[in-house]
């Protein structure tokens, strides 16, 4: 499967009889309807950790390109219309700056990891809290409760999986709790926010700015308010798109295939 197509369902089972395996691209398995697999008896697997060092570093990206506003930067720069750069045209600084990470995985631990080297402070909310040395290598403080972070973070960073659970983990009364001099960043899935409480939330000056790789649907509809606000930054879904991370997925895609067929465990399995 790449780009959850084709669309795993009873009728695509029955009509495949003989299937033994099926290999996803990527960390997130909400696409996947795991018990129907199950039932006729198909494997399943994906490929989670190549993908998160690649994915740390847009979550980084879009947390320096929207604190430094680079898109609007840009468009200034080459606009046919500019005279000269306003000097009151200024950014966020993100040294000493507090993050917080919601979801501290694989992903969101090394967003920490990079956040450290920018000196900024760093809280986490996870299912878990993660060991104490794990927490002094990259200075993270552990918030027990989702609330505790987002009234303290000047930049809140998503890296969780999208289950039940996390489905619209932020949205209206979240979103009023963080600063409004806050920014939104999300890596994960775009069903993690509850996108019609965030578009009022820009709108509404409750937070500063958000910066998204995913949304829903994707691509969004071209009249989407997302698509026409200054203050958001909307990518295409590319935290894992570098040429050497494409070709090692499709490798373990391959090898997990390969595993399935001959009837040996399968690397990578999903259980």
């Amino acid at each position: 499967m790449w780009y959850h197509k084709p669309a795993i369902n009873e009728e695509l089972l029955q009509s495949l009889p003989n299937l033994k395996v099926v290999a996803s691209s990527g960390v997130g398995i909400d696409h996947l309807d795991l018990k129907l697999l199950c039932r006729y008896g198909v494997k399943v697997s994906n490929t989670p950790f190549i993908v998160s060092t690649d994915t740390a570093d847009m979550g980084m990206a879009l947390l320096l390109a929207s604190s430094r506003r680079l898109v609007e930067g840009h468009e200034m720069a080459v606009s046919p219309d500019t005279e000269y750069f306003p000097a009151d045209w200024l950014g966020v600084e993100v040294s000493g700056a507090t993050l917080g990470i919601v979801g501290m995985g694989t992903i969101g631990y090394k967003v920490a990891e990079r956040a450290k080297a920018f000196e900024m402070k760093i809280l986490y909310h996870n299912r878990n809290q993660r060991k104490k040395e794990e927490e002094s290598a990259v200075g993270a403080v552990y918030c027990k409760k989702i609330e505790d972070l987002l009234q303290q973070s000047d930049f809140v960073l998503l890296a969780v999986n999208l289950t039940p659970q996390t489905h619209k983990l932020i949205g209206k009364r979240e979103l009023e709790l963080m600063k409004p001099t806050a920014t939104l960043i999300n890596i994960s899935r775009g069903l993690i926010v509850d996108q019609d409480a965030l578009v009022e939330a820009l709108q509404n000056k409750i937070i500063k700015a958000a910066a998204l790789d995913v949304t829903y649907p994707e691509p969004l509809p071209r009249d989407h308010p997302l698509l026409k606000m200054k203050n958001v930054i909307v990518t295409p879904h590319i935290g894992s798109a570098t040429k050497k991370t494409r070709w090692v997925m499709m490798e373990e895609m391959t090898e997990s295939i390969q595993a399935g067929l001959a009837g040996l465990p399968v690397p990578r399995e999903v259980l």
